[in-house]
């Protein structure tokens, strides 16, 4: 017996149908290619259940004649090429003949058609590849489709689709992606009854990326218009200080196809080589006109992958483009630092450091605060201090001479402050004044239980007895005192014998990631004044969706929007004021990393990114203050000698070293 036999009509078709369509998305990109090559100028796709359960296409293009509908679901037929020499010169989205026969094949399909010279329309019906009905029916010029029950008749493959809402996300990308590619097209897409997307069809690409990506990323692009040996090259490509933290905006058009093309991607960053960080990758739309005969589009089902006859002609076009468009239109921006404060108050003023030295190799004057146990500090904040302190020098510290016996005592004196000069001018007080201004104030009687301490403005207030002594210079650890900042990145400092030098940035990213990992409060909310919208790709939008919950658990309050867009309303309070559109897009890719098992304690990656952008900016204008704060923070935590992505923090060069550079020693 013959083991080979031939396929029957209807298994033949199931397999060559599990080529082309493989999800409702693949539906969706077939009907609507055939509309636009139908010459329709307003398209509607709507979808219900992600596309699975119904979707329908509606165009007012040219119609199909009743004739020829019956046809048109046969297996390679098709209107676009009529002899092999038009394959070398193939305008058209589709032309493969298969678009229909497999929608049908797989699906339950209804048809409303008619030709603008057509009286009447025409209703037909086709399931499983067979006819079920065919009569006159009125309806306006144009087609409809309508696909119900996907893969009735294919169950095996009904268990390889997604969730309904991953599913509605891969259609809403074919739809943005051909929204791009024709402009002078008005797409609407409605999802569940809701309209989420709607294109003007004015012929602009400004506006098609407007209405696809929002404000913020269209507001971002540069225009791109080049010609390079016979290819044009127009469009936009965004600014390297906005790029993006994956490749899913870019975007290539071939004579108005969306493909995907290694030689464009690589030509594209390479263009941007120097220009952006490490980890960002550019973003653009951009379109190529070639001539039909040097792409081949028929290398591929489904039409979204080409090869071109001159792959380092291509290259060279979209780099050489790329190059011009940013030489002319990436001015320099002016760059405003915010002076923005990452210690509280009590950090700052607990300090140890001599804020009017700037530059010194001497040995520093120790000088040991009081102890906190004895006296309480309470100056007011930084920013609210008064243009003139309230106390000044040789005069009372309070508003009379006072002790608690109530005797006259000799007045507490100590140099005057100015806010509006700089810390260098101003006068210091030393441990020797500490010391004998201590020793002027009786000590309280036996029976008075009240006692001194220091506030801000000078007054002395009862508390328990306590003697205020300043400790003499003890064997203590040497402490660092910063002397100085280089190049607004690196923090001078000088601890005993020892000369530090110390990468601001690294330090607090550190910092702030140890601490992040050890007091989740860190990661408390932060409500924001308004929602800031963030466009995602589909697959980020996906993930944040069905992991609402887990994002708040990190600080992040967010409410899915229209996709691709979420609105934050909430911030962990570690970022501050930061704009959230990047930690949302890690945040977002960290759950589809850990989409299995998305637990909260493997997120290391979000942690580190969220430390990044809460720290100190290498070339941010620092105090000596904060950052004599941020160096006794981390100088003695073993933890921080490292930043998360591995650089090192300190470097140190003793005083042995020094003195042999210079001769002084040998």
């Amino acid at each position: 017996m013959s083991e080979i036999k031939v396929l029957t009509k209807e298994i033949s078709e199931l397999i060559a149908a599990g080529e082309v369509i493989d999800r409702p998305s693949s539906v969706a990109k077939e009907l609507l290619e055939n509309a636009v090559d139908a010459g329709a100028t307003n398209i509607t796709i709507e979808i219900k259940n992600g596309g699975r359960t119904y979707l329908r296409v509606t165009d007012n293009g040219k119609g199909i004649s009743a004739q020829d509908l019956p046809t048109a679901f046969l297996r390679h037929a098709t209107s676009k090429i009529s002899s092999k020499n038009d394959l070398e010169s193939i305008l058209t989205l589709g032309f493969r003949g298969e678009a229909l026969a497999s929608v049908c094949a797989v699906s339950k399909v209804s048809v409303l058609t008619k030709r603008p010279d057509d009286e009447f329309g025409t209703h037909y019906e086709i399931q499983g590849g067979e006819q079920k009905l065919m009569e006159q029916s009125g309806c306006p010029d144009g087609t409809t489709f309508t696909v119900k029950d996907l893969f009735y008749n294919v169950p095996a493959r009904l268990k390889f689709m997604r969730k309904d809402s991953t599913e509605g996300n891969y259609v809403a990308e074919i739809v943005t992606k051909l929204t791009l590619s024709h402009p002078e097209i008005s797409f609407k897409f409605i999802r569940d009854n809701k309209v989420e997307f709607i294109s003007p069809g004015d012929s602009k690409v400004y506006s098609a990326i407007y209405s696809v990506y929002g404000r913020e990323f269209a507001s971002s692009l540069i225009p791109v218009d080049y010609n390079w040996k016979g290819i044009h090259i127009s469009g936009y490509t965004v600014r390297p200080l906005k790029s993006k933290t994956n490749r899913k905006f870019q975007n290539f058009f071939v004579n108005h196809r969306y493909i995907k093309s290694v030689a464009c991607s690589c030509a594209l960053e390479d263009a941007y080589r120097n220009q952006i960080m490490v980890g960002k990758f550019p973003a653009c739309v951009l379109y190529l006109q070639i001539p039909p005969d040097t792409v081949d589009v028929n290398v591929h089902p489904t039409k979204i992958q080409v090869r071109f006859s001159n792959e380092g002609l291509m290259h060279e076009a979209v780099f050489y483009a790329i190059k011009d468009s940013l030489l002319k239109n990436d001015k320099p921006n002016e760059i405003v630092f915010e002076s923005k404060r990452h210690f509280t108050d009590k950090q700052l003023y607990s300090v140890r450091s001599d804020p009017g030295v700037q530059m010194r190799f001497a040995d520093p004057v120790q000088t040991e605060p009081v102890p906190r146990s004895n006296v309480n500090y309470e100056d007011p904040p930084v920013d609210n201090v008064p243009k003139e302190h309230t106390v000044q020098e040789n005069t009372s510290c309070a508003s009379s001479e006072y002790n608690t016996s109530g005797e006259s005592t000799a007045p507490l004196t100590h140099n005057s402050y100015k806010a509006d000069e700089p810390f260098e001018k101003q006068q210091k007080i030393t441990v020797e004044q500490i010391n004998k201004l201590v020793s002027e104030i009786p000590l309280p009687q036996e029976d008075d239980p009240g006692s001194f301490r220091f506030i801000g403005s000078g007054d002395l207030q009862k508390k328990a007895p306590v003697i205020p002594v300043v400790p003499a210079e003890t064997a203590e650890k040497p402490k660092p005192v910063v002397i100085g900042e280089l190049f607004r990145t690196f923090v001078v400092a000088q601890c005993g014998d020892d000369m530090l030098l110390m990468d601001k940035h690294a330090a607090h990213e550190r910092y702030i990631f140890e601490k992040i990992k050890n007091d989740k409060n860190q990661l408390d909310p932060q409500m924001l004044l308004e929602p800031v919208m963030v466009v995602l790709a589909y697959d980020e939008y996906d993930a944040l969706s069905q992991n609402v919950e887990k994002a708040r658990q990190l600080g992040f309050e967010i409410e899915p929007d229209v996709a691709p867009t979420v609105a934050v309303k909430g911030v962990p309070v570690i970022l501050g004021d930061e704009n959230p559109t990047e930690a949302v897009s890690e945040l977002a890719r960290n759950l589809i990393a850990h989409k299995m098992d998305p637990q909260i304690e493997l997120f290391d990656d979000l942690y580190h990114s969220l430390a990044c952008k809460a720290a100190i900016k290498a070339h941010d204008k620092s105090s000596i203050i904060e950052l004599q704060a941020l160096i006794e923070n981390v100088y003695e935590n073993d933890d921080i000698r490292y930043c998360p992505h591995g650089r090192p923090v300190f470097i140190k060069l003793s005083k042995r070293d020094i003195e042999k550079q210079f001769r002084r020693i040998v």
